[in-house]
């Protein structure tokens, strides 16, 4: 007739349902090693650089300030600002440890640039 037969599927092995999880845990593999293991290195260096903190040190805050460190206690650091201004803040607040000198090279004012001198319009000249 039109209408062929329906036979049942064969039974399959163990590992095509293993199989079938294998691109999930690469993905999760993948996933560690891209993401998650770099940022752990980031948090492991961050808390080196902020147990290392020690006054006379130039450090910048989250909020974008820049100082020079003045005493350190267990949860905070004292930065002098540029102003002479000491502040207060807590050394999770504290983002990156910059070189020495670093504060003085940009305390230094800009150099104003010369003003270029234009010649009146040849018109206004002859006046």
């Amino acid at each position: 007739m039109f209408i062929s037969n329906a036979y049942a599927q064969s039974a399959s092995s163990g590992l095509d349902g293993i199989g079938g999880f294998l691109p999930i845990i690469l993905m999760f593999v993948v996933l560690y090693f891209l993401m998650i293991r770099p940022q752990q290195k980031r948090q492991k260096e961050q808390k080196a650089m902020i147990e290392a903190l020690a006054e006379g040190d130039e450090i910048v805050t989250t909020g974008g300030l820049l100082g020079t460190v003045t005493q350190v206690s267990e949860n905070h650091v004292s930065m002098r600002m540029a102003s002479g201004a000491e502040v207060f803040v807590q050394k999770t607040a504290v983002v990156a440890q910059l070189p020495k000198g670093t504060l003085e090279s940009l305390a230094e004012p800009p150099q104003p640039a010369p003003v270029p001198v234009l010649a009146p319009p040849p018109d206004q000249q002859a006046e």
